[in-house]
Order: structure tokens, then C-alpha cells, then sequence
């Protein structure tokens, strides 16, 4: 079989597979879901692997849980090797989304587990040094692949324009030059080289045309959130990102859930959008790699016991089947979180879809695992992996961009002087850095304050994950919080994963500290002196809820009063 010889060029070895799959087999390609170490959850309601590689035919894997690297190194191993007894022997690609940040939504990546940790994308923002995004993605790179990791669902390249959004954690902030830097240094170090090759990564770029305008800050996960607008006319603004990122040589793009109002595009989510993914991405931009939708926009499905619909917004009173059919004649290649081949096989058979443009998106899921080097090297040494991932020189290197990534608004900080410290917020023990603990702010010379930024929980146990809606703190909880700091000097470090409306805390905090994704170890350093905070603000903080309220969701920088603007660090 000619495509397994490592001499002959990647097209060449394309060429030859292509006609040897049956209809089912390439059915199996276009489907990209969720995989588990060992059994899936009560109420994951998802097939078994067996069933997904051996029956379904499926090769594409997004891997869900936090594990030692060498079980990850170990698992990976068997499912190559289960795929290889197939037919066709065609091998696995693993992904996953983001591992290596102190996260603050469950919802959108992995705890770091044994993997390095650093700060969330928005602290890597704030250092705002493009070298060291290459440096982190590297080692992402080198921490991936040591376990078998070959795809990144990220970066996310969504420009934070409106400020209430849950997702602007995972996102570079609200400046498009800012991101189109970031990205490009993003992708260098995932390639590892200057082409995509048996020793990079590849990089799954979201959320095409740019995922942060969304309608009152709601998020499309849900149907309410479900409308993304452009009141400012700003929609060319959102990609310029992405255009930095097939400039940069991206090979997989992910559009998202929402669907564009007031445009001239159709209104329905940007998975089935083919004025989007085929009129823009691939025609206007000249895009000829791999789209994968996100996630489970065909069927719906039970998510630890919690219903959750379709995600096929402006196409819901189409079946399933017609809804894959929309997405296959949108452009896409993949459909994410799905395992629904058959519907794929029955669409051909009966004449919807040609089975040419099956082939041409099976072509480029092909070219991809060819150029990766999976066909000719899928299994990784799991005593490797234990030695790479998560090594002391990675794990130190993330422990120092966190400290420089905080961002000092207001200060200055305590250098000395302070003996007895009041701490809430915070689970460190206070002796390591030559202080004792007070019991009471009144026993406390200096109190250190550890906020999360405010959210509204929303109900349902997968919805609570997304943090979302108000800004600003409930009139109890500031209350609370003034209370401390009237009683005492206080250090308040609050954790951005989006901006927050915080004036009376700012007026009257001793010193301000924003951290994105940081232990305690890093936000006691830098509160103490032995670290430097080095980070600027990666967005503007607004002064009020009804600016935010009255804001344009396409508009960076809107605010022409802000309480900290873009920029703003000591």
C-alpha cells in the first residue's frame, strides 16, 4: 500500500488512500468528539470508543479529563493501536482544549494537572511580550506532544469587545493588533519550526469570524445568547486576527455558535453559514485547511444528567440530518462533539450530498495526519512523557509569567513594615513570607484581600459554569468588602477573567492588584516584594454598569471615561 511509504509526498500518499476508503470510512473522518480515559460519566450517553473506532470508523478525538502523563502516554498508545487494527490502519489525532492555566472556566478547558502551569491567555496578554507566547506555546507544544496530544483547540483569537462575556478568559484581550501579534507568535511555537511536521502541533483557531460581539454579553452555548451583533460596523474589525493567522499558516479554523444579526450574511449559527465559512474563509481569505464546528450543533444530547439541545441556532426546526447537510454545504469539514456517521452516509446514498465533497474535506483531514507524521509515527514513551511534561524548567518558567503577568493599578505595595496580616481569599500560609496571621482585620495591621471578579450564576449545573452577566458586585457583598477595607489597609488582588466594575473598591483599597490564572504562591510574591508585576491591562475596566449596559458588543475601547483604561499598570 503506497500511502504507507514515509518517501512519497504527502499528496501523493493522499492520493492513493482516497480511493481505497469505503463511503463509511470517510464518514468516520468527518467526526470529531469527546473521548474519556476509561468509562464516560453516568449520563455522557456517548458510544464507546470501540464502537466510535471500530464500528463508526471515527479517528478524531478531543481528550476530556486531567490525568498522570504517562496514563494519558499509555491510553493514547492502545487507542493507536486499536486503530491500526482497522482496515485501513489509519491512526488517531488526539486534541484537547486548553491545559495549562489556573483556569477559571470549566467550561472551556482542562485543569492544568500534571502539566506546566502559567496564566490564563489574558495574563500572557498582559505581559504582552511576543517572545514569550512563543516560549509558552513550545513548551505546550513539547508537553502535547510527549503524551500524544497532536491538535490545540485553541488559541482563541475573539477580540473581548463586550465586556460581560463568560469567554473572555481564554481570549488575548480586546485589541485586535495586540492578538494578531500574539497569534502569530502563538502559532510558531505550536508549529515548532517553520512548517507544520511530524513534530508540531497543529492549531484549531476560534471562533471564526470572531466570537466576542455577543448580544447583552449572553453566550451561544445557550439559545438566549444566541445572537451575535454588530451595531458599531464592526464586523471586518473582528477578523483581522484571523487574518493574522492564516497569514502565520493556520491549518485548522473552528467557527462558533452565534449567529450574525444586521449583516449581510444569513442569519443562522456560523457552523451552517456558507456565506461565512465558503463566501469569507475560503474564497474571500483563501483558506483551504481543515473547519471543524464547535461542538454538538446536530443532536442533542444529556451532559451529566442536564438536557442540553442542539446548539442549531436559526436552523432548529430542521432534523439532524438536515442540519448536518446545511453544515457539509456551508464548508465545513468536521462536525464537533457529533458521532452521528450514519447521517453522513445516508446523505450520499440518497443523492443530497455528492460523495466528491465528502472527498474533498476527507482530502484535507488526510493531509493533515500525513504531515503530522501520525501514519508513520503514532505511539509516544510514556516514560518520556512523565519526564517532559510538567518538568521543574517548565513549571518554573509558568510560575514566573504568572507573577509578571499581575498588574498593579493602584499602589503602592507593602515593602515592608507590615507585621501582623489579615488574609481572606487565600489558602497560603502567611509565615513564608515573614509575617504572621492575623485572626481579625482589628488584629491586623495590613489586611490582603483575594477576589474573584464578579459573575451571575446562572442555573443548571453545566450553565453555572460559564461565568457571565453583571459586572459589579451585589449591594451586600460590596458592602462587606468596603467594611474590610475602611477597618484596615488592604491589598485587594481581584482575578480578571473578565473585566470587572469595582470604583469604590478601587477609591478605597490601599493597592490594587489584578492577576489572570495565579496561585497564591505568585500573588504573595508579588503582594511582598519578591516578585515585580509587570502586566497591563488587556481591556479597559468601565466605571459603571450602565456604560457597560449602554455599550456597543463590536466596539473595543468604547469608554471614553474609563476607570482603568487599556494599557493601564504601574
Amino acid at each position: 500500500m503506497r500511502y504507507r511509504d514515509p518517501d512519497l509526498s504527502v499528496e501523493e500518499r493522499v492520493a492513493d488512500l482516497l480511493p481505497r476508503m469505503t463511503l463509511e470510512e470517510k464518514a468516520g473522518l468527518m467526526f470529531h468528539t469527546l473521548a474519556v480515559i476509561g468509562d464516560y460519566p453516568d449520563g455522557a450517553h456517548f458510544p464507546s470508543l470501540e464502537e466510535m473506532v471500530g464500528e463508526r470508523h471515527m479517528n478524531h478525538f478531543n481528550l476530556y479529563g486531567t490525568h498522570a502523563a504517562g496514563d494519558i502516554a499509555r491510553w493514547h498508545n492502545l487507542l493507536q493501536e486499536r486503530a491500526r487494527a482497522t482496515r485501513l490502519g489509519i491512526p488517531v489525532t488526539l486534541s484537547t482544549d486548553p491545559r495549562h492555566a489556573f483556569t477559571q472556566s470549566a467550561a472551556a478547558s482542562m485543569r492544568a494537572g500534571a502539566f506546566s502551569q502559567w496564566p490564563e491567555p489574558l495574563g500572557l496578554a498582559a505581559i504582552g511580550d511576543a517572545a514569550l507566547v512563543r516560549r509558552h506555546a513550545d513548551i505546550v507544544r513539547r508537553e502535547y506532544c510527549a503524551v500524544g496530544i497532536r491538535v490545540a483547540l485553541h488559541p482563541q483569537i475573539d477580540l473581548a469587545t463586550e465586556p460581560r462575556w463568560s469567554r473572555i478568559s481564554g481570549t488575548f484581550g480586546e485589541d485586535a493588533a495586540l492578538t494578531s501579534t500574539l497569534v502569530t507568535a502563538y502559532l510558531e511555537g505550536l508549529r515548532g519550526g517553520p512548517h507544520l511536521g511530524p513534530r508540531s502541533v497543529a492549531a484549531m483557531v476560534k471562533h471564526f469570524p470572531g466570537g466576542g460581539p455577543q448580544k447583552a454579553g449572553l453566550d451561544p452555548h445557550y439559545a438566549d445568547g444566541r445572537e451575535q451583533v454588530y451595531p458599531g460596523g464592526r464586523f471586518d474589525h473582528h477578523l483581522e486576527p484571523f487574518r493574522a493567522a492564516l497569514a502565520a499558516g493556520a491549518t485548522q479554523v473552528m467557527p462558533y455558535y452565534g449567529m450574525p444579526v444586521g449583516t449581510d450574511y444569513e442569519e443562522v449559527g456560523f457552523g451552517f453559514n456558507r456565506g461565512v465559512v465558503t463566501g469569507l474563509l475560503r474564497e474571500r481569505l483563501g483558506f483551504d485547511g481543515i473547519v471543524c464546528t464547535d461542538w454538538t450543533l446536530v443532536t442533542d444530547r444529556v451532559v451529566f444528567g442536564e438536557a442540553v439541545p442542539a446548539r442549531a441556532w436559526g436552523v432548529e426546526h430542521l432534523s439532524p440530518a438536515e442540519r448536518a447537510l446545511k453544515i457539509i454545504e456551508a464548508g465545513a469539514d468536521q462536525l464537533g462533539g457529533e458521532h452521528c456517521t450514519e447521517l453522513v452516509v445516508e446523505l450520499v446514498r440518497s443523492g443530497r450530498v455528492g460523495e466528491d465533497r465528502i472527498d474533498a474535506s476527507v482530502r484535507r483531514l488526510l493531509r493533515e495526519k500525513f504531515t503530522l507524521g501520525l501514519f508513520d509515527h503514532p505511539y509516544v514513551d510514556p516514560d518520556a512523557a512523565e519526564e517532559i511534561v510538567g518538568n521543574a524548567v517548565y513549571r518554573a518558567e509558568g510560575a514566573e509569567a504568572q507573577r509578571a503577568a499581575a498588574t498593579l493599578l493602584k499602589g503602592p505595595l507593602p515593602t515592608g513594615g507590615a507585621s501582623k496580616v489579615y488574609a481572606e481569599g487565600l489558602a497560603a500560609d502567611l509565615a513564608s513570607w515573614g509575617v504572621e496571621a492575623a485572626g481579625s482585620p482589628g488584629a491586623a495591621d495590613l489586611a490582603v484581600l483575594r477576589l474573584d471578579a464578579p459573575y451571575e450564576r446562572r442555573s443548571g449545573w453545566y450553565e453555572s459554569l460559564f461565568r457571565g452577566g453583571r459586572l459589579d458586585f451585589p449591594a451586600e457583598r460590596l458592602a462587606e468588602i468596603l467594611a474590610l477595607l475602611d477597618a484596615v489597609p488592604t491589598v485587594v488582588v481581584i482575578d480578571l477573567d473578565r473585566p470587572a466594575v469595582i470604583p469604590e473598591i478601587a477609591e478605597r483599597a490601599a493597592a490594587l492588584v489584578a492577576v489572570y490564572g495565579a496561585g497564591d504562591d505568585a500573588v504573595l510574591d508579588v503582594v511582598f516584594g519578591r516578585a515585580t508585576p509587570r502586566g497591563r491591562l488587556p481591556f479597559q475596566l468601565p466605571r459603571s454598569m450602565a456604560e457597560v449596559e449602554a455599550g456597543r458588543p463590536d466596539v473595543p475601547q468604547e469608554s471614553t471615561d474609563p476607570l482603568f483604561p487599556f494599557g493601564a499598570g504601574l
